[in-house]
């Protein structure tokens, strides 16, 4: 996820709301859907956040594919897609890119079905690296946390 964030200038939220159809290999391009100001966007996607993804996608699709087997396999669906496409909330591509680990109750239908990720997973992976290095004035951490992303862009 920090990779995706670093490599293509996503937010974290941004990041999290990405379905699997909105990653497109073949023009390198991530779109990113009701963004800041409820804006829709096209940003880059590197060549060396391809394979991750993909294999990420692969992962959404076990998931999915137990998700369904147990009778579940649902998302949430943006505005009015759900009147307008009854069974697309069980296509793989709809489901989120980054996965809750678990099925929750939706709010507003009651149906238990599977979110993102939960935002406090990375900003928790992140505080945790940044306090290893607290020794260092808050300067140096802010470079240390750009020398992370440019190697993980560059470790692929």
């Amino acid at each position: 996820m920090a990779k995706i964030l670093y490599g293509s200038g996503l937010r974290l939220m941004e990041c999290l709301r990405l379905r699997v159809k909105d990653i497109d290999f073949g023009n390198h391009q991530i779109i990113v859907r009701d963004g800041k100001g409820e804006d829709d966007r096209v940003t880059i996607l590197p060549d060396s956040l391809i394979p991750h993804l993909q294999r990420q996608i692969q992962t959404v699709q076990r998931i999915h594919q137990t998700d369904l087997g147990d009778g579940f396999g649902e998302v949430h669906l943006p505005y009015a897609l759900a009147r307008k496409y009854p069974n697309a909330s069980r296509e793989l591509i709809w489901q989120y890119l980054f996965p809750a680990s678990g099925l929750s109750k939706d709010p507003q239908t009651g149906r238990i079905m599977r979110h993102h990720a939960d935002p406090s997973l990375l900003q928790k992976a992140i505080r945790a690296a940044a306090q290893r290095h607290a020794h260092q004035p808050h300067a140096e951490r802010v470079g240390w946390m750009r020398l992370l992303g440019g190697l993980l862009l560059r470790q692929g």
